[in-house]
């Protein structure tokens, strides 16, 4: 079953579209990116000490927005980081962002660092944090991988145990999943599943994974559970909202090596990513190699979802 051709929703770079004007918002201005400087003694510089968030545009809805600032707000009380800013007010300073830069579509990335501080892992030397968002174009993997499918590998690198560091902080510290990229990177694919300290599946560099198993000739459609090191991602939960919505089985369960491997259908989901089918994991094949049918259901569906009429709650 092919899988219907993908939307074209992330807007050109500016490397690729000179005339465009990107404006960032930062600490409360727009400002050109070339202006938009932040402080080497800032502890986002010097120790990824702050938080971020990665949304998207659709049509000029941005997606899930109060879901994606309650998370922002969720990962800096954790790490007791003050915004200073309600979050209304951080909700329309994205909408200008997006309004000012007049696209469409696109990514925001918004940012919320410690600030400017003394040296040293002091965080409370940092007396005002530094807040931008950056709304721009993105593509995470070529469009063909959308239609064929992506192979993966397994990393090596452990995800960072949750019992260390709570893996629903987005925190602007992704070393972790950065050296698992480069093992992917080296292995000649674009992405990695890394397993935690007992095994099992946590997430992929930057994404959630799903696989999908039949049970009497039903399908279910199964995440590791956030105990496992993963993040609770917005798309991640979208996708199984849709599933469910259309009668499938939905399980957040272990999966070890041996479920992926053997699956019938394996997919990624994030915010960058959208839904992507997976058809080869090491040195495996999965299901026959093509995008499942389950897969296909459910991009389509996610597409149909933001193309129409994208939530912003």
């Amino acid at each position: 079953m092919p899988l219907p051709s993908r939307p074209t929703t992330a807007t050109p770079s500016r490397a690729s579209d000179p005339d465009a004007s990107l404006l960032v918002w930062m600490n409360g201005e727009l400002i050109p990116p070339e202006q938009a400087n932040v402080n080497v003694f800032d502890h986002g510089v010097l120790y990824g000490d702050g938080v971020f968030e990665g949304i998207r545009v659709y049509n000029g809805r941005v997606f899930k927005l109060a879901t994606h600032l309650r998370r922002l707000y969720a990962s800096a009380a954790a790490i007791r980081l003050e915004i200073p800013c309600e979050v209304q007010e951080l909700a329309q300073a994205v909408r200008e962002t997006v309004a000012a830069n007049e696209r469409e579509n696109g990514y925001i990335r918004l940012c919320v660092t410690r600030g400017v501080g003394a040296l040293g892992i002091n965080p409370f030397t940092c007396e005002k944090s530094t807040v931008f968002i950056i709304f721009a174009g993105i593509s995470m993997y070529p469009a063909e991988v959308y239609e064929k499918g992506l192979s993966l590998i397994i990393a090596k690198t452990l995800r960072t145990d949750p019992r260390a560091l709570s893996p629903q902080i987005k925190s602007m510290n992704y070393l972790n999943n950065i050296m698992a990229k480069i093992e992917a990177i080296d292995a000649g694919v674009l992405e990695a599943v890394m397993l935690n300290g007992q095994g099992n599946v946590a997430e992929c560099t930057a994404d959630n994974l799903f696989i999908v198993a039949q049970s009497n000739n039903q399908p279910t459609v199964i995440t590791p559970p956030l105990s496992a090191g993963g993040l609770e991602g917005v798309t991640r939960n979208t996708v199984m909202q849709l599933a469910r919505d259309a009668g499938i089985g939905v399980e957040e369960t272990d999966i070890d090596v041996e479920k992926l491997y053997h699956a019938d259908e394996v997919f990624m989901t994030g915010t960058g990513a959208e839904v992507v089918p997976v058809t080869r994991v090491d040195d495996r094949s999965i299901g026959d190699g093509a995008p499942g049918p389950v897969t296909v259901q459910l991009a389509k569906a996610f597409r149909e979802l933001v193309a129409f009429n994208a939530p912003e709650d």
